[in-house]
Formats: structure tokens, sequence, C-alpha cells
């Protein structure tokens, strides 16, 4: 099952800008992370899920509900990137306003408050005004915010940027704790690397249109190779393991003359041939030091899907 169809969805301006023919099929259940360079178009697609923009043309279903049915709303929380809370509230009125606004009946807006400022690190400055919180601790009351209802779909946009390297992991964490509940996560976010340690799935919007959904590791692991750090090798050298069918991507000397040591990145038909070719290289008078599998990150796999030809 989905947490969110779209179909042909798009949204422009006077014909110009925002995106076009959208289609994306979001499992539930999983962390998925809507990557694209600035002006793509990520933000208005989330602002037409969240029903905040009306599409220009195509339709879309979130929880298996059309985008204007109110009904769902209550079962899907939203973190906008630039956002402003009242600054006299303090951080508990300001969920409890939110509260109202999800219309909950007062005995579980008292427990989820204490709940949702626990899971995001606030709960001994729930009575402080939200003017004085840091910006650290404002994004962090804006995703309590988000959680306030207990939402099966959660979209979250930017989540992060404000915070610190520990505030990251320990949202990082809280992320992978509520994928595991069952709860869908949508994330838009430029920080690469952290949407590389959480996400299932990705697809990446170049210029208003998609170019790319899916597991982002399994078009990483389509190319095996191997960086080894071996001795300098005898004659014929790496000739005699190029004609076994492991191809010599790149040779790098680290220290010449004798005892001179290489990095030599290998390609590999396939994952399971590795252990040959080490065995090839020491058969071949090789003395291997190290080796170690070589993947793509998600910010290589980014650059090359929207980087002009």
């Amino acid at each position: 099952m989905t947490a969110i169809e779209t179909e042909q969805l798009t949204k422009t301006y006077q014909g110009r800008g925002g995106c076009r023919d959208i289609s994306l099929a979001v499992p539930r259940g999983c962390i998925f992370g809507l990557l694209g360079p600035n002006g793509a178009g990520k933000s208005t697609l989330v602002k037409m899920l969240v029903n905040l923009l009306k599409p220009t043309s195509g339709q879309a279903r979130i929880l298996n509900r059309p985008l204007n049915d109110v009904s769902v709303r209550k079962k899907v929380g939203f973190l906008p990137e630039n956002f402003r809370y009242h600054d006299w509230l303090t951080g508990e009125d300001l969920l409890r306003f939110h509260a109202a606004l999800f219309r909950m009946d007062p005995a579980l807006t008292a427990r989820r408050i204490s709940e949702v400022l626990a899971m995001v690190g606030l709960a001994d400055y729930r009575r402080q005004q939200v003017g004085g919180y840091s910006k650290g601790m404002q994004q962090r009351i804006g995703l309590a915010c988000a959680l306030l209802p207990d939402p099966d779909l959660l979209l979250l946009d930017e989540p992060t940027s404000a915070l610190d390297p520990v505030g990251r992991k320990e949202i990082r964490d809280l992320l992978l704790l509520l994928r595991d509940q069952g709860k869908t996560v949508f994330l838009n976010s430029h920080l690469l690397s952290e949407l590389e340690t959480v996400c299932d799935q990705i697809a990446i919007i170049k210029k208003g249109g998609l170019v790319f959904q899916g597991d982002w590791r399994e078009l990483t692991a389509r190319d095996v190779r191997l960086k080894v750090i071996i001795a300098e090798p005898p004659s014929p050298g790496l000739n005699t393991i190029y004609d076994l069918g492991f191809e010599v991507r790149t040779v790098n000397r680290l220290r010449a003359g004798q005892g001179g040591v290489q990095e030599v990145v290998f390609a590999c038909p396939e994952s399971d041939r590795i252990p040959r070719l080490i065995t090839e290289l020491v058969n071949a008078g090789f003395r291997v030091y190290e080796a170690t599998p070589v993947v793509d990150s998600l910010e290589q796999l980014f650059l090359q899907y929207v980087k002009d030809a």
C-alpha cells in the first residue's frame, strides 16, 4: 500500500516554473527522500501534498484519500522549511494551540504534549517562551507540532537544517524509530549525507520533472568496484589480472621506488567474484595490504542525475 500516490501532478505559475507531470508512489512504513537543486519544484510539490497549493492538473491521494479530503489531515504532520511561531507563547502553549487546531480532546492533548516534548528533547523547556528558543530549539518545537497528532504520514521540509551534529543524530534516530512503528516519513532536504543514512527510497526532481525514484542503493550496487593496496607488481604486472576479466579503473602510486605501493581500483563483473580477484592477485605474486569495496555515495548519484550533459 502507498502513503502518497500522484499521477501526472502538475503546478505551474502562468505556464512556467513549479513542477510537471510528477507520478510518485511512496510506500507506507518507509523514509522517503525528495531531492533536487534549488528551484527544481520540491517545495511546490510538498505544498500541493499538504493542500496549500492547488494543482494545475493531475491528481494525488494521501493515505488512500484525495488531497481535498479534510478528514485525512488529522493523520498528516507537516513541518515547513520557513516557519515562524508566536514568540510570546511557551512551547507547551504552542502545542496546546496546535492540538486545538487538530480538535484533539483535553486528555489526549495533555498526554501527547508530554510525549512529543520528550521525543524532541524539549521536556525541560516546555514553559519557556518560543521567542527565547535557539534556532535548533525552534526546529525541535516545529517537529513537535508535526508529531503532535501521532500522524501516519509526516512531511518534513529541511527538518535538521538548524541543528548541530548531536541534534541531527537525535532526529535521525527519532525518524528511524517512527519508521519502525509503521509511520511514513517524507523528507525534503539538501543534506544528502543525512538522507543517505535514513532513506529507504528517494525521488530526484530536476527542472520541475521527475528523473528518478526508487531504492538508490540498487543503483550504486550495480557498479561493483574494489580498491586494493598492493606492492608494485612483478612483470607482467596488472595485465595478468585484466586478462581474467577484472577491469583496472584507476592506478595511483602511493610510494615509488623499491618496495613501492600502489592503490588500484578494479571493476568486477559481480560482487561474488571479489574473493577470486584477491586470490588471483596473490597467485600472481602481489602482496595485498588492503582491500575495500567502493560504493558511490548518494551525493555522487544525485550529481549524476542533475548535472547538465
